[in-house]
């Protein structure tokens, strides 16, 4: 099968390439991308090689809508037509026969997957708009994460850092009935944090993050997430809990070894907690009935909808980091 997919290089280009598929196997469907969803943090961790799922050349990109074209035979729960989400690309390459790596391959214009996987597809839940659906991972993330650390209502929780998990663990706090205060430096998601449901935001390139804290929680916060990934904002965000609090390792913080200073953690007595992943196929259809019943209301994390062909220029604007505006970014491959 033939299809075009969005190319990373082992010089960090990127590029719309001619790529093959292989047809659907008996436990696998085929599908059109109708669209997909960057997550600037892991996927522009593994194009940096921060952490590495594979050699280059890549194709990133671990979440997309689409509809069924194609379904294998030993298939019974999928058809022809349904609209679904799915989780990335089992296998492509050059029509030379050179290898990608898909990591996991979800910016291609189709997809062949085993649907009936911890990573496969599900069903949009009807109502659900097909490009917010695209966008499910990281609210589930979050979701996971909020369902581990499980805050209850009235508690004061502090999410630091508001990219898209961090948005995403706003809500779901926001939804059990939590105080939160959101920590960013970059006042556009922190816009978006409070239209997610933050009762407080504070601007840490502007204000003192701790002191701003204990005007709220005078003791400290009773759940910390730390969203940002950076190893160095684990101390500054551990000092933030309550003696007897939570703190959450919601980021993906690479391969290299991290470290903290021992003595604060050890003296408040904290209980630690490290989500992997998005809480499998519970926590998806959790966020994305949320999307189709107006709970969530995702579309206000989506700052840019392109065209694929802006695909390459958006990635290589992301990786630079000269666009500080760019939040969630969905790309339209076909309807």
């Amino acid at each position: 099968m033939k299809a075009t997919a969005l190319i990373c290089d082992v010089q960090q280009r990127f590029s719309l390439e001619e790529v093959v598929l292989t047809d659907p196997a008996a436990d696998q469907i085929a599908i059109k991308t109708n669209y997909s969803g960057v997550s600037i943090g892991t996927e522009f961790a593994l194009i940096r090689n921060k952490i590495s799922w594979g050699p280059y050349p890549l194709c990133t990109g671990y979440m997309g809508s689409g509809v069924v074209e194609a379904v294998g035979a030993d298939i019974t729960n999928f058809a022809l037509g349904d609209k679904v989400y799915f989780r990335g690309n089992n296998q492509m390459a050059f029509p030379d026969g050179r290898d990608i790596s898909c990591v996991s391959g979800a910016h291609c214009s189709h997809v062949v997957i085993r649907p009936n996987t911890t990573h496969g597809a599900d069903h949009v839940y009807p109502g659900a708009g097909m490009d917010v659906a695209a966008m499910f991972v990281m609210p589930a993330v979050g979701l996971y994460g909020v369902d581990m650390a499980n805050p209850r209502m009235g508690d004061i929780v502090v999410v630091h850092g508001t990219g898209l998990i961090g948005l995403g663990v706003v809500a779901a706090c926001a939804q059990r009935g939590c105080v939160v205060v959101a920590v960013d430096v970059n006042p556009r998601q922190l816009d978006i944090a409070r239209a997610m449901g933050a009762d407080h935001v504070i601007d840490g390139s502007t204000q003192n993050v701790l002191a701003e804290v204990r005007k709220i929680a005078p003791d400290g916060a009773d759940v910390v997430f730390e969203c940002t990934g950076i190893p160095a904002c684990l101390d500054p965000a551990i000092e933030l809990c309550r003696t007897h609090g939570s703190f959450v390792w919601q980021g993906n913080y690479g391969a290299a070894p991290v470290s903290l200073h021992f003595l604060t953690p050890h003296g408040k007595r904290l209980r630690m907690f490290f989500p992997c992943d998005d809480g499998l196929q519970p926590c998806r259809r959790a966020v994305v009935k949320n999307m189709a019943m107006g709970a969530l209301k995702w579309e206000k994390a989506i700052t840019h909808r392109i065209e694929v062909a802006a695909a390459p220029d958006i990635f290589a604007k992301i990786n630079a980091g000269v666009d500080k505006d760019i939040t969630g970014v969905v790309i339209h491959w076909a309807d």
